[in-house]
């Protein structure tokens, strides 16, 4: 592969790789661990991830356990999980921190089948302004030590590229979407 194509593949796979790890945030009726990975909790003053102060585990399919290494930061665990995004009430008995993930409603199944959606799209447009920026970058070349055939083939290469991302963009929507409306 062109070197002058590989960086811009490089920028997709990292959309792509990004779209990935937001999918994991959005939870399906059974209880993921990967929720609680963009949250922080001030541990001695310093923002740090969960998974780095508590023992995560999933005891029963739509139960989430955290229990805290020091007991002192189970407070700031819970307010944490208060002001986050998730959604879910956390049962603190002293000890450790319990998630229960009630039984997803259809309506609810719908909204996150239209957030995976717009993900999707999210990601579709960054990989377009890729492609935008690649073909760009190729018409500069234009005047230097290279022929406009060559630019040509250049932007053929990175229309397929997109065209091909844009394809895994689209099978991993449909993916997470049956998973999210799988009862």
């Amino acid at each position: 592969m062109d070197e002058r194509l590989k960086q811009f593949e490089d920028k997709m796979n990292k959309t792509l790789d990004n779209l990935y790890s937001e999918f994991s945030t959005i939870r399906a009726g059974r209880a993921n661990p990967h929720i609680l990975d963009r949250l922080m909790v001030d541990y001695y003053g310093a923002p740090t991830p969960i998974q780095q102060v508590a023992n995560v585990s999933v005891p029963e399919p739509r139960m989430i356990q955290i229990q805290p290494w020091e007991p002192s930061i189970l407070k700031e665990i819970e307010k944490a999980i208060l002001t986050s995004e998730i959604g879910i009430n956390p049962t603190n008995d002293g000890k450790m921190i319990r998630l229960v993930f009630p039984e997803l409603t259809e309506e609810r199944r719908k909204d996150l089948v239209k957030d995976v959606k717009k993900k999707g799209e999210n990601s579709k447009v960054a990989i377009r302004n890729i492609r935008r920026d690649a073909v760009d970058s190729f018409k500069k070349l234009k005047g230097e030590d290279i022929s406009e055939d060559t630019i040509k083939d250049l932007e053929d290469e990175v229309q397929k590229l997109t065209d091909s991302f844009i394809k895994k963009i689209d099978g991993a929507i449909d993916d997470k979407s049956k998973e999210v409306m799988t009862v």
